[in-house]
Protein backbone atom coordinates (compact mmCIF):
# COMPACT_ATOMS: atom_id res chain seq x y z
CA UNK A 1 0.00 0.00 0.00
CA UNK A 2 2.90 2.46 1.23
CA UNK A 3 4.61 2.10 -2.10
CA UNK A 4 1.50 2.63 -4.01
CA UNK A 5 0.57 5.87 -1.99
CA UNK A 6 4.20 7.02 -2.50
CA UNK A 7 3.40 6.78 -5.98
CA UNK A 8 0.15 8.29 -6.37
CA UNK A 9 2.04 11.56 -4.50
CA UNK A 10 4.86 11.37 -6.90
CA UNK A 11 3.07 11.74 -9.76
CA UNK A 12 0.59 14.70 -8.09
CA UNK A 13 3.53 16.66 -6.41
CA UNK A 14 6.90 15.51 -7.92
CA UNK A 15 9.20 12.75 -6.12
CA UNK A 16 11.16 15.23 -4.24
CA UNK A 17 8.18 17.49 -2.93
CA UNK A 18 5.91 14.53 -2.48
CA UNK A 19 8.30 13.05 -0.46
CA UNK A 20 9.25 15.91 2.14
CA UNK A 21 5.45 16.67 2.08
CA UNK A 22 4.75 13.05 3.03
CA UNK A 23 7.58 12.71 5.90
CA UNK A 24 6.31 16.50 7.24
CA UNK A 25 2.38 15.20 7.19
CA UNK A 26 4.15 12.09 9.23
CA UNK A 27 5.82 13.93 11.75
CA UNK A 28 2.57 15.69 12.77
CA UNK A 29 0.94 12.41 13.29
CA UNK A 30 3.96 10.55 15.61
CA UNK A 31 3.36 14.17 17.56
CA UNK A 32 0.31 13.40 17.81
CA UNK A 33 0.23 9.83 17.89
CA UNK A 34 3.34 8.76 19.32
CA UNK A 35 4.80 11.51 21.51
CA UNK A 36 8.99 10.76 21.76
CA UNK A 37 9.98 10.81 25.31
CA UNK A 38 12.34 14.01 26.73
CA UNK A 39 15.81 14.06 24.71
CA UNK A 40 17.68 13.19 27.89
CA UNK A 41 16.15 10.27 28.58
CA UNK A 42 18.02 8.72 25.47
CA UNK A 43 21.57 7.44 25.21
CA UNK A 44 23.64 9.71 23.25
CA UNK A 45 25.18 7.09 21.33
CA UNK A 46 21.70 5.68 20.11
CA UNK A 47 20.22 9.70 19.15
CA UNK A 48 24.23 9.96 17.15
CA UNK A 49 24.28 6.49 15.91
CA UNK A 50 20.77 5.50 15.51
CA UNK A 51 20.13 9.00 13.62
CA UNK A 52 22.16 8.89 11.43
CA UNK A 53 22.10 5.73 10.33
CA UNK A 54 17.95 6.56 10.12
CA UNK A 55 18.57 9.76 8.10
CA UNK A 56 20.89 8.30 5.77
CA UNK A 57 18.59 5.05 5.15
CA UNK A 58 15.73 7.29 3.69
CA UNK A 59 17.34 10.15 2.27
CA UNK A 60 19.43 7.67 -0.37
CA UNK A 61 16.53 5.56 -1.31
CA UNK A 62 14.14 8.93 -1.41
CA UNK A 63 17.82 10.17 -3.78
CA UNK A 64 17.94 6.74 -5.48
CA UNK A 65 14.25 6.63 -6.38
CA UNK A 66 14.36 10.28 -7.86
CA UNK A 67 17.41 9.37 -9.62
CA UNK A 68 16.19 6.42 -11.64
CA UNK A 69 16.10 7.65 -14.97
CA UNK A 70 12.94 5.29 -15.72
CA UNK A 71 10.03 3.10 -14.52
CA UNK A 72 11.97 0.12 -15.27
CA UNK A 73 15.31 1.33 -13.19
CA UNK A 74 12.68 2.46 -10.74
CA UNK A 75 12.13 -1.24 -9.99
CA UNK A 76 15.32 -2.32 -9.83
CA UNK A 77 16.30 0.34 -7.30
CA UNK A 78 13.69 -1.32 -5.39
CA UNK A 79 14.34 -4.61 -5.70
CA UNK A 80 18.44 -3.47 -4.67
CA UNK A 81 16.59 -1.72 -1.62
CA UNK A 82 14.69 -4.82 -0.71
CA UNK A 83 17.98 -6.31 0.05
CA UNK A 84 17.87 -5.25 3.06
CA UNK A 85 15.56 -8.45 5.16
CA UNK A 86 18.82 -10.53 3.81
CA UNK A 87 21.65 -8.10 4.84
CA UNK A 88 19.40 -8.02 8.54
CA UNK A 89 19.12 -11.90 8.20
CA UNK A 90 22.65 -12.94 7.94
CA UNK A 91 23.60 -9.89 9.79
CA UNK A 92 21.80 -10.74 12.60
CA UNK A 93 23.21 -14.86 12.97
CA UNK A 94 26.32 -13.29 12.66
CA UNK A 95 25.73 -10.76 16.13
CA UNK A 96 23.32 -13.44 18.16
CA UNK A 97 24.98 -17.01 16.92
CA UNK A 98 23.00 -19.97 17.55
CA UNK A 99 25.26 -22.89 16.85
CA UNK A 100 27.73 -23.48 19.01
CA UNK A 101 31.01 -24.82 19.06
CA UNK A 102 33.07 -26.42 21.56
CA UNK A 103 36.22 -24.23 23.02
CA UNK A 104 39.60 -26.32 22.43
CA UNK A 105 40.26 -25.20 26.07
CA UNK A 106 37.01 -27.02 27.63
CA UNK A 107 37.86 -29.99 25.47
CA UNK A 108 41.35 -30.66 27.35
CA UNK A 109 39.78 -29.76 30.71
CA UNK A 110 37.21 -32.31 29.58
CA UNK A 111 39.66 -35.23 28.52
CA UNK A 112 41.59 -34.86 31.75
CA UNK A 113 38.19 -34.92 33.80
CA UNK A 114 37.47 -38.05 32.03
CA UNK A 115 40.71 -39.81 32.64
CA UNK A 116 41.25 -39.19 35.99
CA UNK A 117 37.78 -40.12 36.53
CA UNK A 118 38.39 -43.73 34.34
CA UNK A 119 35.13 -42.77 31.81
CA UNK A 120 34.23 -41.44 28.94
CA UNK A 121 31.15 -40.12 29.82
CA UNK A 122 32.96 -36.77 31.25
CA UNK A 123 33.72 -35.63 27.54
CA UNK A 124 30.39 -35.59 26.36
CA UNK A 125 28.98 -34.46 29.70
CA UNK A 126 30.91 -31.41 31.06
CA UNK A 127 31.13 -29.90 27.24
CA UNK A 128 27.85 -28.19 27.27
CA UNK A 129 28.17 -25.73 30.08
CA UNK A 130 31.66 -24.86 28.02
CA UNK A 131 30.65 -24.45 24.30
CA UNK A 132 30.48 -21.13 22.56
CA UNK A 133 28.89 -19.28 19.54
CA UNK A 134 29.86 -20.12 16.49
CA UNK A 135 29.35 -16.87 13.93
CA UNK A 136 30.01 -18.72 10.65
CA UNK A 137 28.43 -21.58 11.38
CA UNK A 138 25.05 -19.52 12.02
CA UNK A 139 25.55 -17.51 9.23
CA UNK A 140 25.62 -20.84 7.04
CA UNK A 141 22.42 -22.24 8.83
CA UNK A 142 20.00 -19.45 7.97
CA UNK A 143 21.99 -18.89 4.45
CA UNK A 144 19.94 -21.56 1.82
CA UNK A 145 16.61 -20.17 3.63
CA UNK A 146 18.05 -16.49 3.36
CA UNK A 147 18.90 -17.17 -0.51
CA UNK A 148 15.20 -18.75 -0.98
CA UNK A 149 13.63 -16.30 0.08
CA UNK A 150 15.33 -13.48 -1.47
CA UNK A 151 14.82 -15.21 -4.93
CA UNK A 152 10.98 -15.18 -3.53
CA UNK A 153 11.28 -11.03 -3.60
CA UNK A 154 13.36 -10.48 -7.09
CA UNK A 155 10.82 -12.48 -8.39
CA UNK A 156 7.98 -11.49 -6.51
CA UNK A 157 8.64 -7.65 -7.40
CA UNK A 158 10.71 -8.04 -10.68
CA UNK A 159 8.77 -10.91 -12.13
CA UNK A 160 5.17 -8.73 -11.51
CA UNK A 161 6.79 -5.81 -12.94
CA UNK A 162 8.54 -7.47 -16.01
CA UNK A 163 12.55 -7.44 -15.09
CA UNK A 164 14.24 -7.52 -17.81
CA UNK A 165 17.85 -8.56 -16.49
CA UNK A 166 20.02 -8.01 -19.72
CA UNK A 167 18.40 -3.87 -19.81
CA UNK A 168 18.63 -4.39 -15.97
CA UNK A 169 22.52 -4.23 -16.36
CA UNK A 170 22.62 -1.97 -19.33
CA UNK A 171 20.88 0.61 -16.81
CA UNK A 172 23.32 0.09 -13.93
CA UNK A 173 26.23 0.60 -16.23
CA UNK A 174 24.49 4.11 -17.37
CA UNK A 175 23.75 5.08 -14.18
CA UNK A 176 25.47 3.30 -11.25
CA UNK A 177 24.84 6.27 -8.62
CA UNK A 178 21.12 5.47 -7.75
CA UNK A 179 21.93 1.20 -7.26
CA UNK A 180 24.78 2.38 -5.29
CA UNK A 181 22.73 4.56 -2.84
CA UNK A 182 19.79 1.98 -2.52
CA UNK A 183 22.65 -0.79 -1.59
CA UNK A 184 24.05 1.76 0.64
CA UNK A 185 20.91 2.72 1.99
CA UNK A 186 19.81 -1.21 2.63
CA UNK A 187 22.91 -1.80 4.41
CA UNK A 188 22.38 1.14 6.81
CA UNK A 189 18.85 -0.20 7.71
CA UNK A 190 19.85 -3.53 8.70
CA UNK A 191 22.94 -2.07 10.60
CA UNK A 192 20.21 0.14 12.46
CA UNK A 193 17.88 -2.76 12.69
CA UNK A 194 19.72 -5.06 14.20
CA UNK A 195 23.25 -2.60 16.43
CA UNK A 196 20.70 0.28 18.05
CA UNK A 197 18.08 -2.65 20.17
CA UNK A 198 21.34 -2.43 22.68
CA UNK A 199 22.36 1.31 22.59
CA UNK A 200 18.50 2.50 22.69
CA UNK A 201 18.03 2.17 26.40
CA UNK A 202 14.38 0.91 25.48
CA UNK A 203 13.67 4.27 24.20
CA UNK A 204 12.34 4.13 20.63
CA UNK A 205 13.83 7.22 18.35
CA UNK A 206 11.48 6.99 15.66
CA UNK A 207 9.41 10.25 16.41
CA UNK A 208 12.85 11.90 17.00
CA UNK A 209 14.47 11.15 14.07
CA UNK A 210 11.50 11.53 11.65
CA UNK A 211 11.63 15.56 11.58
CA UNK A 212 15.12 15.45 10.62
CA UNK A 213 14.65 12.89 7.81
CA UNK A 214 11.61 15.66 6.98
CA UNK A 215 14.33 18.21 6.92
CA UNK A 216 16.80 16.42 5.02
CA UNK A 217 14.08 15.72 2.48
CA UNK A 218 13.02 19.44 2.16
CA UNK A 219 16.89 20.04 1.56
CA UNK A 220 16.75 17.83 -1.23
CA UNK A 221 13.91 18.95 -2.97
CA UNK A 222 14.89 22.48 -3.03
CA UNK A 223 18.40 21.91 -4.40
CA UNK A 224 17.42 19.82 -7.01
CA UNK A 225 15.58 22.95 -8.44
CA UNK A 226 12.16 20.81 -8.68
CA UNK A 227 9.14 23.84 -7.52
CA UNK A 228 5.66 23.55 -6.87
CA UNK A 229 3.67 21.70 -9.84
CA UNK A 230 2.54 23.68 -12.69
CA UNK A 231 -1.04 22.38 -12.15
CA UNK A 232 -2.38 22.36 -8.37
CA UNK A 233 -3.20 18.92 -7.23
CA UNK A 234 -6.57 17.41 -6.84
CA UNK A 235 -7.77 16.87 -3.43
CA UNK A 236 -7.01 13.11 -4.06
CA UNK A 237 -3.08 14.24 -4.44
CA UNK A 238 -3.54 15.65 -0.96
CA UNK A 239 -5.62 12.33 0.52
CA UNK A 240 -2.43 10.19 -0.91
CA UNK A 241 0.10 12.41 1.53
CA UNK A 242 -2.17 12.18 4.15
CA UNK A 243 -2.54 8.17 3.72
CA UNK A 244 1.36 7.61 2.60
CA UNK A 245 2.47 9.50 5.96
CA UNK A 246 0.17 7.71 7.97
CA UNK A 247 1.38 4.32 6.89
CA UNK A 248 5.53 5.23 6.80
CA UNK A 249 5.02 6.71 10.13
CA UNK A 250 2.99 3.89 11.42
CA UNK A 251 4.68 1.60 9.54
CA UNK A 252 8.10 2.80 11.54
CA UNK A 253 6.63 3.16 14.86
CA UNK A 254 5.60 -0.36 14.94
CA UNK A 255 8.56 -1.87 13.71
CA UNK A 256 10.93 0.33 15.89
CA UNK A 257 8.61 -1.53 18.89
CA UNK A 258 9.18 -4.74 17.55
CA UNK A 259 12.96 -4.56 17.40
CA UNK A 260 13.40 -2.98 21.10
CA UNK A 261 10.46 -5.56 22.53
CA UNK A 262 10.53 -8.73 19.91
CA UNK A 263 12.66 -11.18 18.74
CA UNK A 264 15.53 -10.31 15.99
CA UNK A 265 15.25 -13.85 14.61
CA UNK A 266 11.38 -13.47 14.24
CA UNK A 267 11.62 -9.97 12.85
CA UNK A 268 14.26 -10.80 10.44
CA UNK A 269 12.42 -13.76 9.29
CA UNK A 270 9.37 -12.17 9.03
CA UNK A 271 10.86 -8.85 7.45
CA UNK A 272 10.92 -10.68 3.93
CA UNK A 273 7.14 -10.29 3.71
CA UNK A 274 7.77 -6.54 3.65
CA UNK A 275 8.47 -6.56 0.30
CA UNK A 276 5.34 -8.95 -1.17
CA UNK A 277 2.44 -7.19 0.67
CA UNK A 278 3.56 -4.19 -0.59
CA UNK A 279 4.00 -5.26 -3.90
CA UNK A 280 0.71 -6.84 -3.72
CA UNK A 281 -1.24 -3.80 -2.14
CA UNK A 282 0.78 -1.49 -4.46
CA UNK A 283 -0.79 -3.34 -7.61
CA UNK A 284 -4.81 -3.42 -6.24
CA UNK A 285 -4.13 -0.01 -5.50
CA UNK A 286 -2.67 1.42 -8.86
CA UNK A 287 -4.90 -1.11 -10.57
CA UNK A 288 -2.47 -3.74 -12.03
CA UNK A 289 -2.84 -7.48 -11.94
CA UNK A 290 -1.00 -9.56 -9.68
CA UNK A 291 1.06 -12.47 -12.24
CA UNK A 292 2.18 -15.66 -12.03
CA UNK A 293 5.71 -14.79 -11.14
CA UNK A 294 4.46 -12.81 -8.17
CA UNK A 295 2.71 -15.55 -6.75
CA UNK A 296 5.51 -17.73 -7.33
CA UNK A 297 7.42 -15.75 -5.87
CA UNK A 298 5.65 -15.65 -2.56
CA UNK A 299 5.25 -18.70 -1.85
CA UNK A 300 9.82 -18.73 -2.46
CA UNK A 301 9.54 -16.03 -0.20
CA UNK A 302 7.12 -18.39 2.33
CA UNK A 303 9.62 -21.58 1.50
CA UNK A 304 12.72 -19.53 2.58
CA UNK A 305 11.29 -18.16 5.97
CA UNK A 306 9.83 -21.54 6.79
CA UNK A 307 13.38 -23.07 6.23
CA UNK A 308 15.09 -20.67 8.37
CA UNK A 309 12.21 -21.20 10.98
CA UNK A 310 12.86 -24.55 11.22
CA UNK A 311 16.27 -24.44 11.24
CA UNK A 312 16.73 -22.04 14.29
CA UNK A 313 13.71 -24.75 16.24
CA UNK A 314 16.22 -27.55 15.19
CA UNK A 315 18.32 -28.55 18.62
CA UNK A 316 21.04 -26.85 18.45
Amino acid sequence: MMTGLVRVVADAFGATLGSALIYTTGVVLLMIFHRPAPLREYPRKYLLFGGLLFVFYESSISLSIGLASTAESSVEVSLVNYLWPTMMVLLTAAVFPTVRRRGVAADRRNIAAAANDGTADGVGGRSDGNTRPSRLRSVLRVLPGAIVATAGVVLAVGGNSGLDWGLAAQHIAANPLPYLLAFAGASAWSVYAVFTPAMADGKDGTSVFFPFVAVALWVIHFTSGEGWPPAAPSIWGWLAVLGAAASIAGGYACWGHGILHGSMRTLAMASYAAPVLSTAASAVLLGLALSLPFWCGALLVAAGSILNWWISSRRR
